[in-house]
């Protein structure tokens, strides 16, 4: 029962949230502040998502395949490859570290 009260919350939680965002006033939106924001904070969260799920497991650091995967893909994308060919090393060299060191 715990679990569909915690669905419902988040859902509504959810809700709030888009209506929320609905009834700003777009001269709040105008503002420079708010338009730089709204561009880089997909990007931040991303990256910290990227970090967190590549060096963390559980409550503790590690460094594994994972961080040479992300490794090689920051290289490819230095090179200005494709978005499926920075993916593509990514998952060549972490499966391929995998495989070796067990």
């Amino acid at each position: 029962m715990n679990s569909w009260i915690a669905i419902g919350a988040t859902a509504l939680g959810c809700y709030a949230v888009k209506l929320a965002g609905l009834l700003v006033p777009a001269g709040v939106l105008e503002r420079p502040l708010v338009r730089r924001l709204a561009a880089l904070l997909p990007v931040a969260l991303l990256a910290a998502l990227t970090a967190q799920q590549t060096f963390a497991d559980g409550h503790a650091l590690v460094l594994d395949a994972r961080a040479a995967g992300l490794g090689a893909a920051a290289v490819a994308l230095l090179l200005r490859a494709p978005f499926l060919v920075v993916v593509g090393v990514a998952v060549v060299v972490t499966a391929g570290l995998r495989a070796v060191t067990g």
